[in-house]
């Protein structure tokens, strides 16, 4: 008995590190409200934890170490009525670079307009095509495109399928009471237009750029620096179609907030031409940081 026990217990225990794909942390930062009880905060976190790591997200299976890490951090800043609290949510997520210990900044975000109802013991539930929570729906919604994005970046729009359901929940969640899920809110820059973006056949070159920067980009640069910092380059070459259909836009944002800082230290190994070709493509797509990228063409 004790024998067969063991073996379904190690059975489950494989059955669950090969299902999980994500491995975030999350926390609860409440410093900006008063008279709110700690244990409370304590179980969102841990509730949400739960929630994105315990979940089954995809079909596929991933072993541990494989797992899609991130973190999320919530930042509280107003309890609008008992159960129900305002603030923002942090998403970062990276993607390890291969043949290598470095990992990649993948989405680096802040939605500023997250509003969510909880109460205490109160049990998280979701569905992809109807809206429930916008705890929930808020949380999947990114889940979905840390997916969509790292599965696009292995393979050339490797992550339609969970891009599509990251839109689900955007049109499960059209009625909610909250904002950030309609198309005619803050200026394109929603849960709603980084999804609709991001499938638009306008932003297929945003899409090529992912796969060709990732993977015929860093995952070379071990192994061929020079040939690497080209296809970098090439790859973000396809972002010009895409800044100048919509310039301000989400994605865009995105992407440049998690690499900018990468593209810097990338280039600057670069000769004296490649780093002047860098530098007037990236001021160009990305003119917000054109004084960083200045230090490209300074590095020695």
């Amino acid at each position: 008995m004790l024998k067969h026990l063991f073996s379904l217990l190690l059975f489950l225990t494989y059955f669950v590190s090969q299902a999980q794909e994500v491995k975030f942390e999350v926390e609860i930062n409440s410093q900006r409200l008063s008279n709110v009880d700690p244990s409370l905060i304590e179980q969102l976190e841990q509730n949400v934890t739960e929630f994105v790591n315990s979940k089954v997200w995809t079909g596929d299976k991933f072993k541990e170490e494989e797992r899609i890490e991130g973190t999320i951090l919530i930042v509280l800043n107003e309890r609008v009525s008992q159960n129900v609290y305002s603030g923002d949510l942090q998403i970062i997520t990276v993607r390890p670079v291969y043949n290598s210990s470095y990992t990649t900044n993948m989405i680096s975000f802040k939605d500023p307009d997250f509003q969510f109802e909880f109460s205490q013991f109160a049990n998280l539930q979701f569905s992809e095509n109807q809206y429930i929570s916008n705890l929930t729906s808020v949380v999947a919604f990114y889940v979905y495109l840390t997916i969509a994005w790292d599965y696009d970046s292995f393979a050339s729009s490797g992550g339609t399928e969970y891009l599509r359901k990251a839109q689900n929940v955007v049109n499960a969640a059209q009625s909610s009471e909250f904002s950030g899920w309609t198309s005619d809110e803050k200026g394109e820059k929603n849960r709603f237009w980084i999804v609709e973006n991001h499938m638009n056949a306008r932003f297929e070159g945003f899409r090529k750029c992912l796969y060709q920067y990732h993977r015929k980009g860093l995952d070379q640069m071990e192994s061929n620096p020079t040939e690497a910092r080209k296809n970098i380059l090439a790859a973000l070459e396809e972002l010009k179609t895409v800044f100048q259909y919509r310039p301000n836009n989400i994605n865009l944002r995105i992407f440049f907030n998690a690499k900018n800082s990468e593209l810097v230290k990338i280039f600057s190994k670069a000769e004296r031409d490649e780093k002047q070709k860098a530098f007037s493509l990236l001021s160009s797509i990305d003119p917000a940081n054109t004084n960083k990228y200045r230090e490209i063409l300074s590095a020695q």
